[in-house]
């Protein structure tokens, strides 16, 4: 067992900021946005499944007549990469492109309600491993320029902006209690999601660099090391905290909540591995082990753990006690999340083709095949319409 539980708090530097409010937008903070249509409610086009492509152009894929439906490019992006996911909320999707621009688009036809920049052409800001997280009419993310950004869902337009403390923001937000979580280098971030008023900012000894994550009553998030932290969402306490074993670390986005239980992944040297924790006590449930191998993603799907290992071998534990119920090496390199469509088949996107996977034959059916290919593949995105 790893738990180690925190009595004394002087071992981490807190910062009680309450009360603070947002900062005021100066001229690189700049947030402009342009309405083409009114924001509307859009019927959803379920034979479409929407793929952002690792050139940083986001199409939707027609499963049906097995053509592209529509497109969409940033204006004007000065690096050719994915960079980001999408969010699909009331038939509209919302995507963020790494140039700074974030779209508003109609599901059905790819049209743009409308579009938003962050910063300007000349100095652009980058956006970068951003999931548009949504609520209550408002958009969240973080740049590269210091800020976490609470846009307006209907127009684009700025609601409020903070200036954190690092320009190296490549993490989604979490939105839970009406309050948005976020980390900045060693700084763990508290806001009223409404406003944008700082509730507390936690300072810690080592950088963070995990996905912030929450199982409905306190915050999980780890360290770009081999710990993993259990917060309350109201003040700055450390609940416990979770030692990787050693030559384990890196977890970064690997990591979910279920059922009172905290999900992650940590890549090693010589064994990666996946940790199933109480979320009460910090106290280690199960741990399967994968040998020679890193895991690159994890998801969770029908109770079960799912994901995939750099080697490419795709595997499902059972959430319960962590044992392989399916596991097979495939023979393309998945370098997307895991979409499942029914219980027959799932889809992930490759270095060359959009996949169908199907569990009983175990075939890698290529459904659209990329006309180009790059060497230096960074990432891409795929969500089914519904």
């Amino acid at each position: 067992m790893k738990k180690i539980t925190i009595t004394l708090l002087f071992a981490f530097t807190v910062i009680n900021i309450f009360g603070q409010a947002p900062t005021i937008s100066k001229a690189n903070d700049l947030v402009t946005n342009k309405v083409t249509n009114p924001v509307k409610k859009v019927p959803l086009d379920k034979a479409l499944i929407l793929i952002y492509d690792y050139d940083g152009s986001l199409f939707a894929f027609d499963l049906e007549s097995e053509s592209i439906a529509w497109t969409v490019k940033a204006t004007d992006s000065h690096t050719e990469m994915c960079a980001n996911a999408v969010t699909l909320q009331d038939g509209v999707v919302y995507v963020p492109f790494i140039n700074g621009e974030i779209f508003a688009i109609d599901n059905q036809t790819g049209a743009v309600f409308w579009k938003s920049r962050l910063g300007n052409s000349t100095d652009q800001i980058v956006l970068k491993d951003q999931i548009p997280i949504i609520n209550d009419g408002k958009l969240y993310l973080t740049s590269q320029n210091q800020n976490i950004y609470a846009l307006n869902t209907k127009d684009g337009s700025l609601v409020w902006n903070y200036k954190l403390d690092s320009p190296n923001n490549d993490i989604p937000v979490l939105f839970f209690d009406n309050k948005i979580f976020t980390q900045s280098a060693n700084n763990l971030y508290s806001f009223e999601a409404h406003t944008g008023k700082l509730v507390y900012q936690k300072s810690f000894d080592e950088p963070l660099h995990g996905k912030p994550v929450t199982d409905g009553e306190n915050i999980f998030i780890a360290n770009e090391k081999n710990v993993v932290y259990a917060l309350s969402p109201n003040k700055p306490d450390i609940l416990w905290q979770f030692k990787l074993d050693e030559n384990q670390y890196n977890i970064k986005e690997r990591i979910f909540c279920k059922d009172k239980k905290v999900y992650f992944a940590a890549q090693g040297e010589a064994v990666s591995s996946i940790y199933a924790v109480d979320s009460k006590t910090g106290t280690q449930i199960w741990k399967t082990d994968f040998k020679d191998d890193n895991i690159e993603y994890i998801t969770e799907e029908s109770d079960n753990v799912w994901g995939y290992t750099r080697k490419a071998k795709l595997f499902q534990l059972d959430i319960t006690n962590g044992e392989i119920a399916f596991e097979t090496k495939l023979t393309t390199k998945p370098i997307s999340n895991l979409e499942f469509a029914v219980d027959d088949y799932l889809y992930y996107y490759s270095d060359a083709a959009l996949i169908q996977f199907e569990f009983k034959t175990k075939d890698e059916n290529e459904i659209y095949l990329r006309t180009s290919i790059k060497d230096d593949v960074y990432s891409a995105f795929v969500k089914l319409i519904r």
